[in-house]
């Protein structure tokens, strides 16, 4: 029991280490899967952004997405003239007609490149892990149980374990 107990944590400790040299993919794997603007050849209509069904909660999710990637607007949910220039002017940035309202293919591409620019500003913190103070729950005490259960929930723990 105590070998395998030994196994495992050594097996642990090997894939914690692997996985903290490794880090996140910096490729712009994800930027250039997203549709391309020259696929589109039919302008975006009002029929086109009813079709995508952007209830208030999606049409500020939009929102929020435009913000992120430097295009600011105000998040209410609602599609006003500010918003209609904010989308028009992203559109112009990526080669899609500029009509301030959207199609499938280009709230597809907005929701691809909004993620695709999430990972690449957390891969590219100023920050290392290291210089980064310990996080713990529960006020800041380590509470962990004896023996071989202890240990095991340990090594899984760092195995699945929040960063």
């Amino acid at each position: 029991m105590r070998v395998f107990i030994l196994v495992l944590s050594v097996l642990g400790i090997l894939v914690s280490a692997n996985g903290a040299k490794a880090g996140p993919s910096m490729t712009d794997r994800d930027l250039l899967a997203s549709a391309d603007p020259a696929a589109s050849v039919h302008e975006a209509t009002r029929e086109t952004e009813d079709r995508i069904g952007l209830d208030k909660a999606k049409r500020r999710d939009v929102q929020r997405r435009l913000t992120a990637l430097g295009f600011d607007t105000k998040v209410n949910g609602r599609f006003d003239k500010s918003t209609r220039a904010v989308i028009t002017r992203w559109q112009a940035a990526r080669g899609y007609p500029k009509t301030g309202f959207l199609d499938t293919l280009q709230h597809q591409a907005l929701l691809t490149e909004s993620v695709s620019a999430a990972r690449a500003s957390l891969g590219s913190s100023d920050k290392s892990d290291d210089d980064r103070p310990a996080r713990r729950r529960g006020g800041g005490h380590h509470r962990s149980g004896g023996g071989p259960g202890g240990l095991i929930g340990g090594v899984v723990g760092g195995l699945f374990g929040r960063r």
